[in-house]
């Protein structure tokens, strides 16, 4: 087994945690429901605008945005069929199209002001 192998089935286990943890946390501090659809990344990109508007430190809102970038990958995942892929450390998504789309690092580009994760789906599904 090469380490690529051992890698991949592993490879969903953090980003679907981190997605999870933010619909629970929106869910019960914000009352805002996610529902896993393309949709509900307007909203997500929404929030993480309001989130830059004031203007807090990045190490603050470091893990709401790995979740929000995990929870777009998620929807990724469940709209294409793609598959979690992780190499040290960071994670990505491999749609069936054999492309790499990376959610997480889109959520960061969201809150700097160069991004949207509504955008990244539109585009990783295109072709599903």
């Amino acid at each position: 087994m090469t380490a690529h192998q051992e890698t991949r089935p592993n490879a969903a286990t953090k980003p679907v945690r981190w997605a999870a943890d933010a619909v629970a946390t929106l869910r019960e501090g914000a009352r805002v429901r996610l529902d896993y659809s393309a949709q509900s990344l307007w909203r997500v990109d929404r929030m993480i605008g309001e989130i830059r508007q004031e203007n807090p430190p990045y190490a603050a809102v470091e893990h709401v945005l790995r979740g929000f970038g995990a929870y777009a990958g998620e929807v990724i995942v469940r709209e294409t069929g793609a598959e979690w892929w992780a190499t040290g450390g960071d994670h990505w998504v491999r749609t069936p199209d054999g492309r790499l789309w990376d959610p997480i690092d889109e959520a960061r580009r969201c809150y700097g002001g160069h991004g949207s994760l509504r955008l990244l789906c539109r585009d990783a599904t295109a072709s599903a």
